[in-house]
């Protein structure tokens, strides 16, 4: 299948099984408490909302295939706006559609998105009749060298909703978790 002729389709696929990753995990482990939503628009920098644990997570999902030479991937400032925004930039094997590695950009659940401060402002992809490239003053580029790698969706679970999640679906009623 050639992947840039049909992009926009692989992106919701991507997205979908990923959705579906953490869902299978919520129903497995901690008892079907994820939510899930998507925007309206994407103009925020943000394809998914998610919650669990009491953390609401904007997440900005990328995509590449194993073996890909992307170095790098836009992300929009507004996201640094949001309450515990993160950059999800999933991996996925080209013939089985299998995900993994993953990886992470955000903060611990409940914090912001680090600062995007001093990323090199990204450029228009096609230029203008000149050949020109203006900038875009809302998107930077984010060096894959500030993510942080995750071998398996329960890495990424944690990182987004917090360790707390694994200790509260472990609690007995009327325990506390630790």
């Amino acid at each position: 299948m050639n992947h840039s002729e049909h992009s926009s389709f692989r992106e919701k696929l991507v997205e979908h099984l990923f959705i579906g990753e953490l869902l299978k995990l919520s129903w497995k482990e901690f008892g079907c408490t994820l939510e899930v939503a998507s925007p309206e628009v994407d103009n925020a920098g943000y394809d998914l909302i998610a919650e669990d644990n009491g953390v609401v997570r904007h997440i900005q999902l990328k995509a590449s295939y194993v073996g890909g030479k992307t170095a790098s991937q836009k992300v929009h400032t507004r996201l640094s706006e949001k309450p515990s925004g993160c950059v999800i930039w999933i991996y996925f094997n080209e013939d089985t559609l299998e995900l993994g590695p993953f990886l992470f950009f955000g903060s611990l659940p409940g914090e912001k998105l680090p600062s995007l401060d001093g990323l090199k402002v990204a450029k228009h992809t096609k230029g203008d009749q000149g050949g020109f490239k203006a900038e875009r003053p809302n998107i930077r580029v984010l060096p894959k060298g500030w993510f942080k790698n995750f071998s398996s969706i329960d890495e990424v679970y944690e990182a987004l909703f917090g360790a707390t999640c694994y200790k509260a679906a472990t609690t007995k009623p009327g325990e506390k978790a630790q």
